[in-house]
């Protein structure tokens, strides 16, 4: 492992580091201090790729193929408002996939809600992986899609992109309210990973004392970096995947709502940062895609984190660098968990199972629910 906030038994400060080991001796005496005074930085179980995959390709690929145990129980569908209706146009909602434990325990349990990449679902093979671990250990589990994902472009006249995390903090205060939810964690993937670092660097002091933890697993905080990056020739083959996907969406759009959008504006793109240039910045809001990428990136407000958070990222992640200086922030934020490997792709981090202790190999998820549980 690499990276200045993978700490040995102090952080260089005083606080002594909080190990995954320990988790189910933290957490609510944590929790008692003024969040003025940062937590423990967390500190994990090192990761070691799988036998023969320590290429990041290769463990970007095969974990968005390998199945995950899915031992859920039927979702409960719910729709959110995430933005009202205005003269001609409908309002926007979510579909989040809500598992719930008995009511008589559900405000006291942990809830965790699971934010999807760029092009994903709630039925994405790490969302289901992760909502799995998390219902097994107690906690109720929201798996949120965003805008126009899940087969749900009927719902919303707009397009979604990576500044939205205003959508992730209307998901957040709803269920808070309605279910009296005590402890909350935001869990994001990749572009996910970037709308809860940047919700959270947005609430700073004003997040809900329920937020007891956020976690971004190689999320996309430099967006202009990651968009380069996917344009570069040994990533073309991830760039096209995501353009197919993209461009298809856009022409269902404009056939749901002609008014609203036009598909020959996609003609002849041929990169990510074209379709940002081209269809994300008319659509949404934006000057152009700099002006995008630069306003609806985490990278901007990671010094206002005041909220336990860890982030995860491997160094030969093909398409999602995190700058020297994003790095410097992350460093720099006491509240922030930096947790960097020499391998585990982008979203991977596949580990060989341990049979006896019942590891099933996904360090990332493993990782991630040790660390919310240490904040529950």
């Amino acid at each position: 492992m690499s990276g200045a906030n993978i700490l040995d038994s102090s952080n260089g400060s005083g606080q002594t580091a909080v190990k995954d080991e320990d988790v189910s001796d933290v957490g609510s005496a944590l929790l008692s201090v003024e969040r003025t005074v940062a937590p423990a930085r967390f500190q994990a179980r090192p990761f070691v790729p799988r036998r023969f995959m320590s290429n990041g390709h290769l463990q970007t690929i095969a974990g968005n193929f390998l199945s995950r145990t899915n031992t859920l129980p039927p979702p409960v569908p719910e729709l959110v408002q995430v933005s009202p209706a205005s003269g001609s146009q409908i309002a926007s909602g979510l579909l989040c996939e809500c598992h719930w434990h008995p009511l008589a325990v559900r405000a006291a349990r942990p809830a965790v809600v699971l934010v999807h990449g760029l092009e994903g679902s709630s039925e994405s093979q790490y969302v289901v992986g992760n909502a799995d671990k998390m219902w097994r250990a107690g906690a109720n589990v929201i798996r949120m899609n965003m805008r126009n994902c899940g087969d749900t472009e009927r719902l919303s006249p707009t397009l979604y992109h990576s500044g939205l995390s205003s959508d992730v903090e209307v998901v957040l205060r709803h269920f808070i309210a309605r279910e009296h939810l005590e402890s909350v964690a935001l869990v994001g993937y990749s572009m996910g990973g970037n709308l809860v670092l940047k919700l959270a660097g947005e609430l700073g002091a004003d997040a809900p004392r329920q937020l007891h933890s956020v976690v971004a697993v190689s999320p996309s905080i430099d967006l202009a970096a990651s968009a380069d990056a996917l344009h570069r020739p040994e990533n073309r083959l991830y760039e096209r995947k995501f353009l197919r996907s993209l461009i298809k969406r856009l022409r269902l759009k404009a056939s749901l709502f002609p008014r609203a959008y036009d598909a020959r504006r996609a003609t002849g793109i041929h990169s990510l940062r074209q379709y940002d240039e081209r269809i994300t910045a008319l659509y949404s809001g934006f000057a152009s895609a700099d002006d995008y990428y630069f306003r609806a990136s985490a990278a901007r407000v990671l010094d206002r984190i005041l909220v336990p958070t860890l982030v995860l990222h491997a160094l030969d992640d093909p398409f999602v660098p995190i700058t020297p200086e994003t790095r410097a922030a992350l460093d720099a934020n006491p509240y922030i968990s930096l947790l960097e490997s020499q391998h585990g792709g982008h979203c991977a981090f596949l580990a060989s199972p341990g049979h006896a202790s019942a590891d099933d190999g996904y360090w990332a998820e493993t990782t991630l629910l040790r660390f919310i549980l240490a904040y529950a």
